[in-house]
């Protein structure tokens, strides 16, 4: 926000003077929505608070056929509370279509009065200059709740230009369009490797997969993961000696298997007084304690593990992605078989003795292969999406007053 707090920091060229400001009850109105009946053969989407997500997008509902509460393109709807983490509540959507939403009575409706752009509205009230407002008047206890009264005397400031308020919203609407698209990319690529986990690995009991590369007819054979590995667990160095832990050593936790950084650093003198053990990149990382439990992914840095971790090693002939993938796939089967009632730790040996399917190494490749560029592909739609959500809240703390 700008020191000056009448202009933004952000601006488009061509615009200046100050922006003025204004109560929410004075450029729009508020009203309530209705209760109604869910039914499933119904004409109109009955949206309620779940239906607005966090980035101010519509998401459907079940159906109704009641029109008292029909809403219009342009309008803004507004849950009323939120459902416990605070993130919901007085987060806006606009209305992009006529008579095809119903506003449940969690929602409030905002209706632009005049030349104001609406979509301009929603963007200024989902930025942290009105979500600072928010915070200071929601009540109640378990579940936070905002009035019409809080709502309608809402402190908007605005340009006095429209134009100026429609390049605003476009960018916004630019940036919306780009997030759900590489949003969808990431979902659609996380569904296709879930079900190409469920067909390139033989169901239990089977030693042949439903899909598989041309060329391989061999039946696999079963054996212990032990017999094609080998495996190592660490330690902690004593908590209580400071001088442990100013190293450059990477001390890698069960909660950062997957991560390229490290909370703690130790040193070779850390390193030589406990059972902590060093992994080099690349090596299979298994998580065996607490919540983290099953979890499994390749080391993406040099560092030292604790006793949570286990360091997994194929032997010569055995792919490491190959491995990581199945243990992937069977990670609930793990759990659920060893950890009863999500209640305590696994071990080496169970993992050393759990029972894996085994194709011939090129067949092992191979499948490890096309997992990993499809993982690949992931991460890159994950951080693209992940780049584009941070300039998004960069350009709401930015770009309005």
């Amino acid at each position: 926000m700008n020191p000056n707090n009448d202009t933004p920091s952000i601006r488009f060229a061509g615009f200046t003077g100050t922006w003025e400001q204004r109560k929410l009850e004075t450029i729009c109105s508020v009203s309530s929505g209705a209760n109604t009946a869910h039914e499933e053969d119904g004409k109109y989407f009955n949206l309620t608070m779940g239906s607005v997500s966090e980035d101010g997008q519509i998401m459907y509902s079940l159906k109704t056929n009641e029109t008292s509460r029909l809403l219009s393109k342009g309008q803004l709807i507004m849950p009323t509370r939120d459902v416990g983490k605070g993130l919901i509540i007085g987060r806006t959507a606009y209305v992009s279509e006529d008579n095809r939403f119903y506003a449940g009575n969690c929602l409030y409706i905002l209706t632009v009065n005049g030349d104001l752009d609406s979509k301009f509205l929603s963007y200024f009230i989902n930025s942290n200059y009105v979500r600072q407002q928010f915070a200071r008047v929601v009540s109640g206890g378990g579940q936070k709740q905002i009035t019409l009264t809080d709502v309608s005397e809402l402190t908007i400031s605005l340009p006095k230009s429209e134009e100026e308020q429609k390049q605003i919203s476009a960018i916004f609407e630019n940036l919306d369009t780009l997030i759900t698209l590489h949003q969808r990319k990431y979902d659609q690529l996380v569904n296709i490797k879930k079900s190409m986990l469920e067909k390139m690995f033989p169901k239990n009991g089977e030693l042949v997969p439903e899909v598989r590369f041309a060329g391989f007819t061999d039946a696999w054979e079963q054996r212990k993961l032990g017999d094609i590995t080998s495996s190592y667990s660490g330690g902690t160095p004593a908590v209580g000696n400071k001088e442990f832990y100013d190293g450059k050593i990477p001390f890698i936790r069960s909660g950062e298997i997957h991560s390229s950084t490290t909370e703690l650093f130790i040193n070779d003198k850390a390193l030589d007084s406990s059972s902590a053990k060093m992994v080099r990149a690349g090596d299979i990382l298994y998580a065996l304690y607490g919540a983290t439990s099953g979890e499994v992914s390749r080391s993406q840095i040099d560092g030292a593990i604790n006793q949570a971790i286990l360091a997994i090693i194929p032997d010569s002939e055995h792919d490491s992605d190959y491995i990581v993938e199945w243990l992937r796939k069977e990670k609930q089967n793990i759990i659920t078989t060893y950890l009863q009632g999500g209640q305590g730790n696994l071990s080496a040996q169970i993992v050393k003795e759990l029972p894996i399917p085994i194709a011939t190494p090129e067949e092992q490749q191979k499948i490890g292969r096309i997992f990993r560029e499809i993982n690949d592909l992931i991460t890159l739609h994950q951080r693209k999406l992940e780049r584009l959500q941070n300039i998004k809240k960069a350009c709401l703390e930015k770009m309005f007053v």
